[in-house]
């Protein structure tokens, strides 16, 4: 029997399960006694084992079963729900996504898992573990990295863009020699060393554990620098008590990885079709009691392969474009029967283009749902206590703009979590309680979805933020003097920027939060900063409900046509003259109390055509945040709906062009980035 066509559905379903363990571990974790928890967990690991097992994956069938038993144990009232027990099953729940995702990649899903199974052999038979314990310890990765580091999507992206920008990105090894006496003085040296040649990344073992002499005489390092390999091992050759040095370019690897995230990247949607009925024709039968005592509808599912979905946007993309160029047609005849037929198939369309779009549509849970499990792991590294607060995790999104948005909501978190939340008894000493709390919420507003991350900690120094800044020399000290608040708290985005006093692998060296305002932007969307000092930090995203089709705002320079999306646009205007002021060397207007310049899109873009006098200037206000810019056009034509279409990989780098959009007339449209204008 083949079994690789159940092999989509067995991933799919594994992590499920999976997620469905992390979650009611968690709550288990504050509610030791509640053994309900306890029996979904075995049924969710006794489902994975069976699965596991008919897939012939045998390290995941024996993991769960060691799993098994031990929940076994507790359901029966035989063992006690401790820290230590449950730093085990999280451990082994680790083991399990990791194997999963080996299979997703095209692997056989092995692992060495004998250390966690001889631990839930041990508590199964009654012999204590105690939190943060050396054994327990041991079930996280420490000590001598072998085949170099293992990195999450975050670190990728930012290697990945390191590299596409000309630096090199290599895996450090240093070898110290055996006898060695301070170990914690020369770790300190060689990241001198490393920090002065480029930006540090990652470290193995963790920073923390270097400074506490956690390692053997070996460590590896992730760094980004412009230095050659020769020249980096020559200099960490010349720290002493360094037995050997070896520096690896990681290009191939993280092409490896690449090529491993593409298979990822087909991911299983899942359509509800919901069967109707009239409320006489519904019997008990159409619904039955679940085990919490609720009653459900009927409902029939299946799973659909994400590509078909892409493949059924992409037909219907191409239809919108046909009906924009029947309505152009349609207009230009003025038939009757032509027009009401066009009509109708406009209003067909319109609803099949909302059916297409609501079946791609995945609530933002299936990214928060992983971020419980990564904040409790990271406060206790840290030694905080963190709560963490989800609020409208039903709210949807598209999925691709949900592929994109897990990572930089990772880094935000960690920045939280690692600058934002102050230590219990620092909190204590001013009168906070020990216990900070991250709320995580998203919400809809129009044709955008929001995402907040707030914290109740430290909130930002704006002092010793402008001062690392002119440190920097990101500002003047002239443009320091007239930031308002909300932009100096941006400079934290701005590459290279931190302000952190000593390397931390939780939330990086300032190689970040630039990446996180990159990513965002890129997708349409922005992000705002407010900070109260002493009272905490919010991390606002706006992002568009869609990257598909959207609406914009048809603008004409000479014989050009543009497009500018309608979200960015805050106002139309015609400005007189006389009203267009200078100031700096640059025009600009009076809008509501505020000095706004002005581009001339004909000269920023280079468009063709023989320049004439005006009396006035046709005028798009545009909004990046807090800043606002006037884009002079030669006139509107209106506003309309469409297809957003790459412009190839040839045109990559186009200066303030996000894509193109075919009218219905059959000409091209250049779609505008306004978010590229705005300095």
């Amino acid at each position: 029997m083949d079994m690789k066509q159940y092999l989509e559905v067995f991933i799919e379903e594994s992590k499920e399960h999976l997620q469905a363990c992390n979650e009611n571990l968690l709550a288990l974790e504050k509610n030791p006694a509640d053994l309900l928890l306890v029996s979904e967990i075995f049924r969710s690991a006794h489902t994975l084992k069976g699965m596991s097992a008919t897939m012939g994956y045998e390290d995941i069938a024996s993991l769960t079963h060691q799993m098994e038993n031990v929940l076994d144990a507790i359901r029966s009232g035989n063992l006690p729900v401790t820290a230590g027990l449950l730093d085990v099953v999280f451990s082994a729940v680790d083991h399990l996504e990791e194997m999963v995702q080996s299979i997703e990649a095209g692997g056989d899903g092995k692992r060495d898992v004998s250390e966690t199974v001889y631990h839930l052999k041990m508590i199964e038979k009654g012999e204590e573990i105690k939190a943060d314990s050396e054994i327990a310890a041991s079930l996280s990765v420490l000590a001598k990295p072998s085949k170099g580091l293992m990195y999450d999507d975050f670190e990728m992206t930012v290697i990945r863009q390191s590299r596409e920008q000309g630096f090199n990105a290599y895996e450090v090894t240093v070898e110290l020699r055996e006898d060695c006496l301070l170990k914690a003085a020369r770790v300190y040296m060689i990241f001198d060393v490393l920090e002065k040649a480029g930006e540090i990344v990652k470290a193995e073992p963790s920073v923390d554990q270097l400074e506490d002499e956690q390692f053997d005489n070996e460590f590896m390092v992730t760094l980004i620098t412009v230095e050659q390999a020769a020249e980096l091992e020559m200099k960490l050759l010349k720290v002493a008590e360094v037995n050997k040095v070896n520096v690896a370019e990681i290009s191939e690897r993280i092409s490896g990885l690449e090529d491993a995230q593409e298979i990822e990247e087909a991911p299983i949607s899942q359509i509800e079709l919901v069967e109707v009925k009239p409320s006489s024709e519904v019997s008990e039968s159409a619904a039955e009691p679940t085990s919490s005592g609720k009653l459900v509808n009927s409902t029939k599912t299946i799973r659909v392969n994400i590509e078909r979905l892409d493949s059924l946007m992409n037909l219907f993309e191409e239809l919108v474009i046909d009906r924009g160029r029947l309505e152009s047609i349609s207009n230009d005849l003025n038939n009757q029967a032509l027009n009401e037929t066009v009509e109708h198939m406009s209003r067909i369309s319109g609803d099949l283009q909302s059916i297409i779009l609501n079946m791609r549509m995945v609530q933002v849970e299936t990214v928060f749902n992983r971020f419980p499990r990564m904040v409790r792991q990271l406060a206790r590294d840290l030694k905080k206590q963190i709560r963490l607060e989800i609020v409208g995790a039903d709210t949807e999104l598209d999925r691709t703009v949900i592929d994109e948005i897990g990572d930089p909501l990772v880094h935000l978190l960690r920045n939280s979590i690692d600058h934002g939340i102050e230590a219990p008894d620092i909190r204590k000493a001013n009168g906070k309680s020990e216990e900070g709390t991250i709320y995580l919420r998203a919400y809809h507003s129009g044709n955008h979805v929001f995402i907040e991350i707030q914290d109740d900690g430290a909130g930002i120094g704006k002092a010793k933020v402008l001062q690392k800044a002119l440190a920097s020399r990101i500002v003047t000290e002239k443009t320091a003097a007239e930031l308002e608040d909300k932009q100096i708290y941006e400079l934290i985005m701005a590459s290279g920027f931190s302000t952190a006093d000593r390397i931390s692998d939780i939330s990086g060296r300032g190689v970040g939060l630039d990446v996180v305002k990159t990513t965002i932007e890129s997708l349409g969307g922005m992000i705002e900063i407010d900070s109260v000092e002493g009272e905490g930090s919010t991390f606002s995203i706006q992002l568009p409900l869609t990257l598909s089709i959207m609406a914009v705002m048809l603008i004409k320079i000479h014989n050009e046509k543009f497009a500018i999306p309608l979200s960015s646009i805050i106002v139309t205007a015609i400005v007189k003259k006389e009203d267009v002021l200078k100031a700096h060397n640059e025009m600009v207007i009076d809008y509501r109390g505020r000095i706004v310049p002005l581009l001339f899109l004909e000269d920023l873009f280079g468009v063709p055509g023989i320049p004439t006098e005006k009396d006035s200037y046709s005028v798009i206000i545009v909004r990046k945040g807090e800043k606002l810019a006037g884009l002079v056009v030669d006139s509107f034509i209106g506003q309309q709906e469409v297809v957003l279409k790459s412009l190839g990989n040839y045109l990559t780098n186009v200066f303030a062009i996000s894509g193109a959009t075919i009218l219905g007339d059959g000409q091209v449209a250049l779609i505008v980035d306004c978010n590229a204008l705005i300095k």
